[in-house]
């Protein structure tokens, strides 16, 4: 050994060696920055480290037959007699350890750049939109289901949103003249190009000999070419979903998802039903729960369940169709069970489950805020997760984050209607009405059916005092459809109570809420009967003011209608049913909900002739939550005790924020009759404030647009004429 060892020292091998590892070293290193830079494919490179892998016992084999001479390369056997090159001296061996050295530093750089920057690949955010698949089997079990298990399945890659294929088939009849509700590749491409989506996705599914082959390709909607096909067998129909999600884990690759895990497409990042039957179920209750069955969507729920009672997702969608029919108590039980079935979803599925759970039941919005911001952070093409964050900020009174966020989620989807919807009511909300306004007007040219829509132009029409344009525009509302008509007879109503017709409201409401009993819309029923027990109060008819409360508390339709009964029972001094519900909400988690609560609390501390505890009431309900409403009876309540410049303090910050007030429990529900009073409370702080001129300016804006003959409408004409 020693021997052997001495006589590859004696022929220069190992110095070879270093010197062609330290190249080859360099060399790929470069090549493995250099090539991806000019888009070689990966082959290449691997390629490069094969030869250099296969280079090296070339090279210890040339150098042990091989030696540098004065007469060039000779083979070590005829060398003996001629003068060796001095490629063994000490200078040889410093280029080596220096050739080697490089090698290494030059690896540890990279290494420390690529990685230290602590900055993952950024990809493009991709949209989706997956077309009716061509059902070639017969059997309808297929029928949506391959289409929402894909949609699902590729959902995994944080840049890739599925676009919702209920929203689309909405759409086909705005993309193409007979309409129907068949989303096949010429509506989907069509929509595609519609609402700036970039990937088309469609496929058939055939049956032979009791294999199901599935072949599914994609392309860019304005492009005839297809970008990729794919192809998979199930050998059977139990196998089905997971070659689906094979199938969506390829489609994924091929988007250009580098951190998909193969092992892991049929569990937390597929689409995870027990069976087709299942996933069938909760494909059909999804389609009716768009559009708004909620009933028959929780017969279908309930059967997915059925089928699958691990079906986690199926139970989150129950409990929030119990949830919008008014049924708390199940949505509650149902949805602690989706929560205990939440291995079953997807990673990104858990965020929206649990952003959506903090957000419609629990109202825990900041919880609901840390959930979304997780979500986006972790899937950045996620529309619906940064709409719902946007929400979120909503919720919390954040109107510049709402919008912020909005902004966001239009950066990634401009063309998405509903995303500039949802804009333009936070703008309105913010008191940007004439942004609003611009917003609205653009999406209403896009789909005149998006009646939402006419509800920012509406209050910017009413910000400027234009009340015959915000009248055309409930109009035009109305002309958009059932749910149009619905939400346009409460915003006529609320112009008539704005104007002190409160007869007019009456004739308004009353068919209003028969028509929404009939259709078993109790939420807008609610509204209405309380939207009716303002106008009979204004009227002066007690009775019927008091029955409509009754009706619109006993459907326990939310916390606008809570808020706005106490505050008609206090007008009716039936203070003891204002102060249950105060109570009630006072015992509430929520801090939005317990405001509300104080906020009674106080007004009652003030009807009693206590203005401390007023003040300290309404106090620590702003604390709780900065709610228009409760600065506009902090005015009030200053007023009565003698702080006049406080009083008008609140009352211009009332003026400022009126957005708020375009609907005050942030539902998208009409209140600016709200706004009616509060010029004769300014007028009244004002003038005790020797502010003569201003509150005259005052009182006659107020009066400009009463026709009623009401207490305050009284005292401010009195006024007036003193």
């Amino acid at each position: 050994m020693h021997k052997l060892i001495r006589e590859l020292r004696r022929r220069e091998v190992f110095r070879a060696t270093g010197l062609y590892v330290g190249v080859a070293w360099i060399l790929i290193e470069v090549a493995s920055v250099l090539l991806p830079a000019f888009d070689a494919p990966d082959w290449v490179l691997r390629a490069l480290i094969i030869l250099a892998v296969i280079g090296l016992p070339v090279t210890v084999v040339l150098a042990w037959f091989l030696d540098f001479t004065d007469h060039g390369i000779e083979v070590q056997a005829e060398a003996t007699d001629t003068v060796v090159m001095p490629f063994g001296s000490r200078k040889t061996d410093f280029v080596v350890i220096g050739v080697l050295s490089v090698a290494l530093i030059f690896s540890i750089y990279l290494n420390i750049t690529s990685e230290g920057s602590g900055e993952p690949e950024v990809i493009e955010p991709i949209s989706v939109l997956i077309a009716d698949f061509d059902n070639q089997t017969g059997d309808p079990l297929f029928d949506g289901t391959i289409e929402q298990t894909i949609g699902i399945g590729i959902e995994g890659a944080s840049f890739i949103t599925a676009f919702d294929r209920n929203r689309a088939r909405s759409r086909i009849k705005l993309v193409r003249a007979e309409g129907g509700d068949t989303l096949d590749e010429e509506a989907a491409r069509l929509i595609a190009v519609r609402e700036g989506i970039q990937i088309v996705l469609s496929g058939t599914v055939s049956e032979s000999n009791d294999r199901y082959e599935f072949n599914v390709n994609f392309f860019e909607p304005t492009s005839s070419d297809r970008v990729v096909e794919v192809e998979r067998t199930a050998p059977d129909k139990v196998a089905v979903l997971a070659t689906v999600s094979d199938i969506a884990g390829e489609i994924r690759e091929e988007l250009g998802d580098t951190s998909i895990e193969k092992d892991s497409l049929r569990g937390n990042e597929s689409f995870t039903a027990a069976s087709l039957e299942a996933a069938k179920a909760y494909t059909e209750a999804q389609s009716v729960a768009y559009a708004g069955d909620y009933e028959q969507a929780a017969g279908y729920y309930r059967q997915a369940i059925e089928f699958d009672p691990d079906f986690g997702r199926a139970y989150s969608g129950w409990a929030l169709a119990m949830f919008n029919l008014g049924r708390d108590a199940e949505a509650e039980e149902l949805w602690q069970k989706a929560l205990t079935h939440m291995n079953t979803m997807t990673d990104r599925e858990r965020h929206r489950t649990l952003g959506l759970y903090y957000m419609a039941v629990s109202q825990n919005y900041e919880k609901a805020i840390e959930s979304y911001e997780d979500l986006v952070a972790k899937y950045p093409a996620d529309g619906a997760g940064h709409n719902n964050l946007a929400v979120a900020y909503f919720s919390t009174l954040d109107f510049a984050g709402a919008m912020e966020e909005a902004r966001k989620v239009l950066e990634i989807y401009p063309s998405n209607l509903f995303y500039q919807q949802n804009y333009a009511l936070f703008a309105m909300y913010a008191g940007e009405f004439d942004l609003a306004e611009e917003i609205a007007r653009g999406v209403i040219a896009e789909d005149d059916s998006r009646y939402y829509a006419w509800l920012p132009i509406a209050i910017a029409e009413l910000s400027r005092g234009n009340l015959d344009a915000a009248r055309e525009s409930y109009h035009r509302m109305a002309a958009t459809g059932e749910r149009g008509t619905s939400l346009a007879n409460v915003g006529h109503a609320d112009l008539a109570i704005f104007e002190g017709q409160y007869g007019q409201a009456v004739d308004l409401l009353e068919p209003g809420v028969a028509i929404d009993i009939e259709a078993g819309d109790n939420r807008s029923a609610a509204t209405k009967y309380i939207a009716l027990a303002e106008a009979h109060a204004g009227a002066g008819d007690a009775d019927a003011s008091i029955d409509a409360i009754e009706k619109a508390v006993a459907s326990n339709a939310g916390l606008g209608r809570q808020v706005s009964a106490a505050l008609l029972y206090l007008e009716h001094d039936r203070v003891e049913l204002a102060l249950q519900i105060s109570d009630k909400l006072l015992a509430a988690v929520q801090p939005q909900r317990r405001a509300y609560g104080e906020m009674i609390g106080g007004i009652i501390e003030g009807r009693n002739g206590d203005s401390i505890a007023a003040l300290d009431k309404l106090r620590a309900a702003l604390d709780l939550a900065d709610f228009w409403l409760i600065r506009f009876y902090l005015g009030q309540a200053y007023f009565n005790a003698g702080s006049y410049v406080e009083a008008l303090d609140e009352f211009d910050i009332a003026a400022r924020r009126r957005g708020e007030a375009a609907a005050l429990f942030q539902d998208d529900l009409p209140t600016w009759r709200y706004l009616a009073t509060l010029p004769y409370w300014r007028g009244r702080a004002q003038e005790a404030l020797g502010m003569s001129d201003a509150a005259l300016e005052s009182y006659k804006e107020f009066l400009a647009r009463r026709a009623g003959q009401d207490s305050l409408t009284l005292d401010a004409r009195e006024r007036i004429a003193q």
